[in-house]
């Protein structure tokens, strides 16, 4: 079908449902590592900061595997009809073991011919097995010997010993035996299992190497001295293996009595769930590998072979463990707001915009710290997606509720990866005194609000913070966020009223200014989208600038394409997977998107609509994904300070626009073209620009 000529005639009844004029949002999130592993194979990107780009693009496919393509499978099995772009599960499972397959050659080659030889160039060494001296062959042994014997325990197959359960992304070797056993048992195969206490990176001592930053993969070590776990037997071969499991937790909420208690059951066992992806060494004879596939249950498509350690991602120890600031990006020391020592002063003056990483996330801390202490706060709520280990605001909502405060905090148990830490917080928190929620059945709770209630002389006044980020100080230092500080009054009662409705039973509620999913986000946006489309139909300008990280839900897509046949101006800067095409004569001529890679994680969510000389512009949580305008609890909160919103426009939209050295252009056809300053043209980095701003 020709794209550029799909028929718009009344006959259709809705030509912009073809499913001709939609990408599949998986490949489109697959081909984003393409992006990021650019990054590593960049000779302008410091060596050691190339390598994290290439750890972060493996990384990524796993969880891929781990959930898109799991999904995917259990979509399959249940036949579930195709989505907008009219591909079936089967189909984009296909198409993504291909795609997957280009992504896993490309990393392997970056490594073993680029970055490999060149961290070795720079007194950097990660060791072939072939390439080891004497002197490091005997002290690996002895190490082999003394740290990793003990700890193994193989397995000998045969049909006493059935193929032992291999858990998701443990590192295993399988072994090729020849020769009997001290029973008598003929050898043929053994699995050996890499425990998780084991480190992943070896680093041999500078006196036994000579070199100061020498490394080995625990893999290569295990398979140089596996026959010592055989006496006796003759070892034949020794091939690594990895497993990739479906990771997406399904939880029944409504035949659920205890949510808490049925998510610690489902974790018991996550990591033995289907198998969606086999990754095994490139020399490993095909029959043990139609064995593995057998026993995993997985098709010929479903295996990768790996010319080097299957679990390269692990190399992301070498940039923790050498200390070598000539091979990363230069430190910077994001800014400091005043008067941070009185937060309610400082919010009470007027609202306070905080831009992440290059302003400091000190006084969101210092706000709950100071909340926590303060004898006139009576109550705090807030919100917890994400939190990290040994967080600070974790240490201050037990304070205030140890101070006698009323400590209300919704944490959402589902968020992906980190369930059982938000479990342990949990019960940190409960026993501490703190009222925890656990959101809405069948609604994930990804707002990041807190709201602190505070008595002012004979008024109680509430104080606010909005993010587009968790409450992570960790992330805040690598993604980019807006937080808000205000003390309006229509905003402190609208996130009252969430509050309220997440913790009890509220009808629906009527906010004043933020908007709210699953109510008032998704139709929020699209009447906004449809507002430009009128502006543009009577000849006024139209404008839309939105960015996000992923973009997919149907009816916005087929919004922004009727305000494109309008005449709409809209510039899309979408970091991950996008579904719309842009670029299509007569469709989406006026539609671009753009997807920035650099230093930092593209994070905020911001939206800003024309509106006819008078701007509309909201910070959210939510992307434009069906998911987190239907499915979630999400808000979008406006930047009421004409300063403060001139501010995100400059910094999140103009500024990001303007990036001729980080952009990525989405094509109609569905590939990314990195700009590149044209001749005479200066070049723009926006997240170099920000970071000029605070003395990189």
């Amino acid at each position: 079908m020709n794209i550029a000529a799909v028929d718009t005639s009344p006959l259709d009844t809705d030509p912009l449902r073809d499913s001709e004029l939609y990408f599949n949002r998986e490949l489109s999130a697959l081909d984003f590592n393409f992006r990021v592993l650019a990054q590593a194979q960049d000779p302008q990107v410091p060596l050691l900061e190339r390598l994290r780009y290439l750890c972060i693009s493996c990384t990524n496919l796993d969880e891929f595997f781990e959930i898109r393509a799991g999904t995917l499978r259990h979509a399959q099995d249940l036949g579930v009809p195709p989505g907008p772009d009219g591909l079936s599960p089967a189909t984009v499972l296909a198409r993504i073991h291909d795609r997957a397959a280009e992504l896993v050659q490309s990393q392997y080659e970056c490594w073993n011919h680029v970055l490999r030889p060149a961290l070795a160039e720079a007194g950097v060494r990660v060791m072939h097995r072939d390439g080891w001296s004497e002197q490091q062959t005997q002290w690996l042994r002895e190490y082999f010997r003394d740290e990793i014997m003990p700890v193994l325990s193989p397995l000998g197959l045969d049909p006493a010993h059935p193929f032992p359960k291999i858990l998701n992304k443990s590192l295993n070797i399988v072994v090729v035996l020849k020769g009997k056993d001290a029973f008598g048992r003929e050898g043929h195969l053994a699995i050996v299992r890499a425990p998780r206490s084991l480190p992943r990176i070896i680093q041999i001592p500078d006196e036994v190497s000579g070199g100061k930053h020498d490394f080995v993969f625990l893999s290569a070590v295990l398979s140089a001295f596996v026959d010592e776990l055989f006496p006796g037997m003759q070892v034949k071969g020794a091939y690594q293996f990895r497993v990739t499991r479906n990771s997406e937790l399904i939880v029944d909420e409504d035949e659920v009595e205890n949510l808490a208690l049925a998510l610690r059951d489902e974790l018991v066992g996550r990591g033995y769930l289907r198998a969606v992806r086999l990754e095994i060494a490139e020399q490993c004879p095909d029959d043990i590998v139609r064995t593995l596939l057998e026993n995993f249950d997985l098709t010929e498509n479903a295996v990768y072979r790996i010319n080097g350690p299957v679990n390269l991602n692990r190399v992301i120890q070498v940039y923790d463990l050498v200390q070598r600031p000539d091979l990363k990006f230069m430190p910077f020391q994001p800014r400091l707001l005043g008067g941070v020592e009185a937060m309610f002063d400082k919010i009470a003056e007027g609202d306070v915009l905080l831009h992440h990483p290059f302003d400091a996330f000190t006084p969101v801390l210092e706000l709950l710290k100071q909340a926590s202490e303060d004898p006139n706060v009576l109550a705090i709520k807030q919100t917890l997606y994400r939190t990290g280990k040994d967080s600070p605001i974790v240490d201050s909502l037990v304070q205030a509720a140890r101070n006698g405060k009323d400590v209300t905090v919704v944490v959402e148990l589902r968020a992906r990866f980190d369930e059982e830490a938000n479990l342990g917080l949990a019960d940190r928190l409960q026993d501490a005194g703190v009222q925890v929620v656990y959101g809405v059945v069948g609604y994930k709770t990804h707002a990041k609000m807190m709201l602190i209630v505070r008595r002012e002389g004979r008024k109680l006044r509430r104080y606010v913070h909005l993010g587009t980020g968790n409450y992570h100080s960790g992330t805040a230092r690598v993604y980019t966020d807006f937080g808000l500080f205000t003390a309006d009054p229509d905003i402190g009662n609208d996130v009252h009223l969430i509050f309220q409705q997440l913790s009890g039973l509220a009808p629906t509620i009527k906010l004043k200014r933020l908007l709210q999913s699953p109510f008032t986000l998704h139709a929020g946006v699209l009447k906004r989208i449809d507002r430009e489309t009128r502006h543009a139909k009577a000849g006024k300008p139209a404008r839309i600038i939105a960015k996000m990280n992923a973009l997919n839900e149907p009816q916005v897509v087929r919004a922004l394409y009727m305000a494109s046949q309008a005449g709409v101006q809209i510039d899309l800067i979408v970091r991950g997977a996008c579904t719309l095409r842009p670029g299509l004569p007569g469709i989406s001529e006026n539609i671009r998107v753009r997807s920035i890679i650099g230093r930092f994680l593209e994070h905020h969510r911001v939206y800003w609509f024309a509106n006819d000389g008078d701007p509309d512009l909201f910070c959210s949580s939510a992307d434009w994904l069906e998911r987190n305008l239907l499915r979630r609890i999400e808000t979008g909160f406006p930047v009421l300070a004409p300063e403060l919103a001139q501010r995100v426009y400059e910094e999140a939209l103009a500024n990001y626009l303007a990036d001729n050295c980080s952009a990525w252009t989405l094509q109609s056809d569905g590939s990314y073209v990195r700009l590149s300053p044209a001749p005479g043209e200066t070049p723009h980095s926006a997240q170099l620009s920000l970071l000029g701003n605070v003395g990189a």
